[in-house]
């Protein structure tokens, strides 16, 4: 059983012997440096009087990705200041009112112009719903945009509905087999898109026509990720066909690198499996992944640098966010039981070598430093459902 059930959030920091204090004054600091150290370190960036942004250092934009990061950082870090900043800050700027793409967000928008990419990545829109029903249960609804439960199920209604009755766009999951799609209108997903423990609760608190589809959405996301994950190496593709298996036919659109090894996207699917795990406990058969990529890389365990294929066959690249890829790895140690077995020490090892890594520091610190931040709330037990 997950927390959902025990109201128990599992402390792996404390299981391999680290204090309490240590492990708040830890959170705190590195919540200090991400939201509100130097410009050299900082993520987020207030703007005066009211709102406030997170850039992709490395890209120079603003993400659907980052900002909803954020604000799932902050209700779980009761931030309620910066949350709204964040929020506000989406909505005026990201937020699409007409068009084909109406009711979404649209993914990217540059800091120095008002350029906005014309469409949306669905995993900002989960990320987005699910923040702002934590921030209704955590903090209350309030007016207008801050009526965070209002627009929770406004943002997942489009998800599922656009196109219908005469409304634009198309939706971003496939009605038919209830996957998450890269982007909408696509044949094909992606792997780290796909959080069964947030469709558990979209199950509870969508429109209520909605509930039976993210109920089915949960079960048939276990399922992909099972097929998704190589088993051997627990690795996954950044996009994926909807069998499971990497896609390696041509992006549509042109001039689009492909996508089908083991690389930054798919670096969150162990984490977002040790979380499911917290969280609900369910088994489809897919908690086993994130130990098997443990297995496959304890050789390196100062940091892969290395790109894989799902196979594991190593490739001619090297690997742009090394920090990701160990909290990612680490986080998914929540899915392995405690217990005097090999299995335990070897997720506990991974867990021993994230606490001792510091925030990435540079230009691409933006990517590294949001998974760190998840799994280090996620491993001290302060990633928890607000319901």
């Amino acid at each position: 059983m997950g927390a959902m059930t025990t109201g128990k959030y599992r402390n792996f920091f404390a299981e391999i012997g680290i204090s309490e204090a240590l492990i708040e004054e830890k959170i705190k600091a590195s919540a200090d440096t991400f939201f509100h150290g130097s410009e050299e370190e900082r993520i987020f960036h207030p703007v005066e009087p009211d709102m406030g942004y997170l850039e992709d250092t490395g890209n120079h934009d603003v993400r659907t990705e980052g900002m909803s990061y954020g604000m799932m950082m902050c209700v779980q870090l009761d931030m309620k200041e910066e949350f709204d900043r964040i929020w506000k800050w989406a909505v005026t700027k990201m937020y699409l009112t007409e068009g084909f793409n109406e009711g979404f967000f649209g993914w990217s928008r540059k800091l120095d112009s008002d350029t906005l990419a014309p469409g949306p990545a669905p995993d900002g829109e989960e990320f987005f719903a699910m923040a702002l029903f934590f921030a209704s249960h955590r903090w209350g609804d309030g007016e207008d945009i801050f009526a965070y439960s209002e627009w929770a199920r406004r943002i997942l209604s489009a998800c599922l509905h656009k196109g219908e009755n005469g409304r634009p766009g198309t939706p971003m999951w496939n009605r038919d087999n209830r996957l998450i799609l890269f982007v909408p209108g696509v044949d094909f997903t992606d792997a780290s898109y796909h959080l069964p423990h947030f469709y558990e609760l979209f199950a509870l608190w969508a429109d209520e026509e909605d509930r039976p589809f993210w109920k089915e959405a949960a079960k048939a996301s276990r399922e992909y990720l099972v097929k998704a994950c190589h088993p051997v190496t627990g690795m996954n593709p950044e996009y994926g066909e909807f069998d499971g298996s990497p896609m390696v036919r041509p992006m549509p659109w042109e001039g689009a690198d492909q996508h089908h090894d083991f690389f930054s996207d798919a670096y969150r699917t162990a984490a977002n499996i040790g979380l499911d795990a917290e969280w609900f406990g369910e088994d489809a058969g897919h908690l086993s992944a994130p130990l098997r990529l443990m297995r496959f890389l304890q050789t390196d365990l100062e940091g892969a640098r290395t790109v894989f294929s799902v196979d594991g066959t190593p490739l001619d690249r090297t690997v742009l966010h090394p920090l990701g890829l160990l909290a990612t790895t680490a986080q998914g140690a929540l899915a392995v039981p405690q217990g005097d077995t090999d299995d335990y020490r070897l997720a506990a090892q991974w867990v021993r070598w994230f606490w001792e890594q510091p925030l990435r520091r540079g230009g691409r610190r933006y990517y590294d430093n949001c998974l760190y931040m998840f799994a280090l709330l996620a491993l001290s037990g302060r990633y928890r459902i607000w319901a």
